[in-house]
């Protein structure tokens, strides 16, 4: 391996190390929220059931209320492990691992500033520590994770890129990740309209039936109803399956352009242009996803 190859390698490695740091904290922040919201449930649930059990055996009723209260002082505190602050990071660190990858994709394809072969993993190397240096607060999260044996991807030109970076994106990432969002806006309203009968059903039955405590379980029922509604909205699965779709859209489009006129990107130039522009569309989704999760 050439000295150049060597730091183009270890740029990719670095990719590799803000990625997984991403995804790490991208899980905690995800398991968080999901811990806080089965704990809220729960403290409703087990409150309603202590005061319905509080009749037939104190005991019982005392502990279910004991476990309510326990399970509703959790709550906020794994919400706020998933909160703002942590929310933050976990964005601004998928910004540096993304900005990596971008660049080191554009090198290989040896466009822009890397057009010049004999300095290219030079220039790759110092822009990788500009961006490691302006995530330098985020460093802490990189602790004790390693680089995955990986090899570079096979891009050498405009061609390649296209190939391996520009179809990959669209049929192996933008597309799958759509159709699972799409499946979770589905299961999300499945639930909702579930919870909503179930709610119908229960009052049906208290008032018509006289059959007795079903009428305290209306409202908890309709409270965790309005709680996973809510959990669904704070994961914007569905902003998220429209920007998958319309990224993958974009890029296609692109694709479509070169391939019906493959003349139009002959010169180092069009070439340029043309990665350029690709990479602008990718990072538009990036930067358009980490501003709604950040704003809302």
């Amino acid at each position: 391996m050439t000295q150049d190859e060597s730091a183009i390698a270890a740029v990719w490695d670095q990719q590799n190390v803000w990625s997984r740091s991403a995804d790490r904290l991208k899980k905690a922040v995800e398991g968080a929220r999901s811990k806080a919201l089965a704990l809220a449930i729960l403290a409703a649930v087990l409150g309603t059931g202590s005061a319905q059990a509080m009749g037939r055996n104190e005991a019982a009723g005392k502990a279910l209320a004991f476990a309510a209260a326990l399970a509703a002082a959790a709550a906020p505190l794994f919400a706020q492990r998933g909160g703002a602050a942590r929310l933050s990071d976990w964005i601004r660190v998928r910004a540096v691992s993304e900005a990596l990858k971008a660049e080191v994709y554009t090198c290989l394809a040896r466009v822009g500033p890397y057009r010049d072969l004999a300095g290219a993993g030079a220039l790759l190397a110092e822009r990788g520590r500009a961006y490691r240096t302006d995530g330098g607060d985020l460093i802490r999260y990189t602790a004790g994770i390693a680089a995955l044996p990986r090899p570079l991807p096979p891009v050498t030109d405009l061609d390649s890129y296209v190939e391996h970076r520009l179809r990959r994106q669209i049929e192996t990432y933008y597309r799958p990740k759509a159709e699972w969002m799409r499946r979770k806006v589905v299961l999300a309203g499945r639930v909702e309209l579930g919870l909503g009968g179930l709610a119908a059903v229960l009052a049906a039955a208290a008032g018509v039936f006289s059959v007795g405590g079903l009428a305290a379980w209306v409202p908890v029922v309709a409270s965790v109803s309005v709680a996973l509604t809510a959990h669904a909205i704070a994961q914007r699965y569905s902003y998220q399956q429209l920007e998958f779709l319309r990224t993958a859209e974009e890029l296609e489009r692109l694709l479509a352009r070169r391939e019906g006129a493959p003349g139009a990107v002959g010169t180092p130039e069009a070439a340029e242009a043309f990665v350029a522009e690709c990479e602008h569309v990718i990072s538009i989704q990036n930067e358009a996803w980490m501003i709604r999760w950040t704003v809302g």
